[in-house]
């Protein structure tokens, strides 16, 4: 058995309505497999991220640039990570929503806002790594951490204002007796809205993060060929971006890609039910995919960044360190007020 679904149960971007007689479905499978997919990747992402920003966080020494922004880029990760529960119920009950309006707004803000913060802590990274190796005599002036985090304070603002269409305009409607969170917007502001939103959280950071990019690998490919080393915290810094920067794209392009075809389908362009259901299966897998983005980051800060590594050391050493002092401390003040009341006694 195989249930219903059109253009407007698209992952995340549903709208209420269609251009299209087209009827397309769901096999059963997706509701039996998908929710454990995404339910995997919640739990992977809760963990792994949090355990990125306690290093982070608590290691004694003061975050470095880089380490700032991704350190923002976990919290991201982890916002997006925390509202994946609630999708894996709505997956699970067939796209059926059992929540209140007003989770329907904040977990699909939450995960809007992964996508378009995310993207922008990137840019903000392959602008640093820019400054410090194509342009190293104005990066002492331009890369504090003051600027640093505010430029993370802004970016976590721009997030939320590319994600206000998401919290205005999602609501619930019935699909005849079935509950659905969906996005409506305004009649005829659809293509407006998205055709925007594809610009501002792909096409212009994409452009950016790629002009970065090339000039970083042209800057470290002419250091090779001429024998120059370079300084070693640049190098792993770099080392762990371009890793960071590769796997985003791997998992985040093509969902913004499948974004185009379906401005199209709405504006009546593309109509072929063919077409239509491929563009479905495409939209929907890619988005899950980009779920695994969450998961991937710290990992890669194990296996790529020697930095996080020392710092992970360094932490549980600190710790450790703790630990033997207060029971070295306790110890001696247990002896002490034995001592005292034995002489009191005698």
């Amino acid at each position: 058995m195989s249930i219903s679904a059109n253009l407007s149960m698209m992952s995340g971007n549903q709208t209420q309505g269609n251009n299209t007689n087209c009827k397309l479905y769901h096999d059963d499978r997706t509701f039996q497999v998908v929710p454990v997919y995404i339910l995997v990747i919640a739990v992977l992402g809760i963990v792994l991220n949090v355990f990125v920003l306690m290093v982070f966080c608590l290691h004694k020494k003061a975050c470095t640039v880089p380490e700032i922004y991704l350190s923002n880029l976990a919290a991201a990760d982890l916002v997006l990570v925390s509202c994946l529960p609630f999708w894996v119920v709505n997956v699970s009950r067939k796209f059926v929503w059992t929540f209140d309006e007003s989770l329907c707004k904040i977990v699909n803000v939450g995960i809007v806002m992964n996508a378009y913060c995310s993207i922008y802590f990137l840019v903000l990274v392959s602008i640093d790594r820019y400054m410090a190796l194509v342009h190293p005599m104005t990066q002492m002036r331009m890369r504090r951490p003051s600027y640093a985090k505010l430029g993370c304070l802004l970016v976590w603002g721009l997030g939320f204002l590319l994600s206000l269409p998401s919290l205005i305009f999602r609501k619930l409607g019935f699909e005849g007796n079935v509950t659905r969170c969906y996005i409506d917007y305004p009649k005829n502001t659809y293509v407006l809205f998205e055709l925007m939103l594809f610009i501002f959280s792909f096409c212009i950071p994409i452009a950016i993060i790629s002009f970065c990019t090339i000039k970083i690998i042209k800057v470290l490919t002419n250091r090779l060929i001429e024998g120059l080393e370079s300084q070693n915290t640049d190098q792993k810094a770099t080392t762990l971006l371009l890793a960071v920067l590769l796997a985003f794209l791997i998992c985040w392009v093509p969902f913004h890609l499948t974004k185009m075809p379906t401005i199209l389908s709405k504006m009546g362009i593309i109509t072929k039910c063919s077409v239509l259901y491929v563009l479905l299966i495409c939209r929907q897998t890619f988005t899950y995919f980009a779920f695994f983005n969450s998961v991937l980051n710290p990992i890669l800060y194990v296996i790529v960044g020697k930095n996080f590594r020392k710092k992970t050391k360094e932490l549980f050493k600190q710790r450790s360190v703790r630990k033997s002092t207060s029971r070295f401390t306790s110890a001696r003040s247990y002896l002490s007020r034995s001592t005292t009341t034995t002489q009191l006694k005698t």
